[in-house]
Formats: C-alpha cells, sequence, structure tokens
C-alpha cells in the first residue's frame, strides 16, 4: 500500500469515516451543482416533454419515389 504509514499518524477508525463523508459531499455537491445550474436534468428526472424527431418532408417526398 502506497500510504501506509499515514495510518500511523491518523488512525483508522477516524480516518476511514472521514474520507467516506468527503467522498459523499463531493459527490452530492457535483450532483446539486448540475441539478441547479442546468435545464435538461431537470427535464429528464421529471420525465419532461418527449421530443419526437422527424425527418423533413423533402426527404419523405425522395425517399418514396
Amino acid at each position: 500500500m502506497i500510504y501506509s504509514k499515514m495510518w500511523c499518524v491518523v488512525k483508522p477508525s477516524v480516518g476511514i469515516p472521514v474520507f467516506i463523508a468527503a467522498v459523499a459531499v463531493a459527490s452530492f455537491s457535483v450532483h446539486l451543482a448540475l441539478t441547479v445550474n442546468t435545464t435538461w436534468v431537470k427535464n429528464f428526472l421529471n420525465g419532461g416533454t418527449k421530443v419526437v424527431a422527424s425527418a423533413p418532408a423533402a426527404a419523405d417526398a425522395a425517399v418514396k419515389k
């Protein structure tokens, strides 16, 4: 393990929960920032309106010939 000597300074019973809490806070803040600062994430999570892509009319006429 690369950082094995770190546990001589920080007890694992303290360091591991602090590390896990830091990862959880960072993950939550990233997800919150995505939700607050974009419009498509809110629509996606709320099941926003479905947009159906359609081909242009000229392309349909060319295909039928």
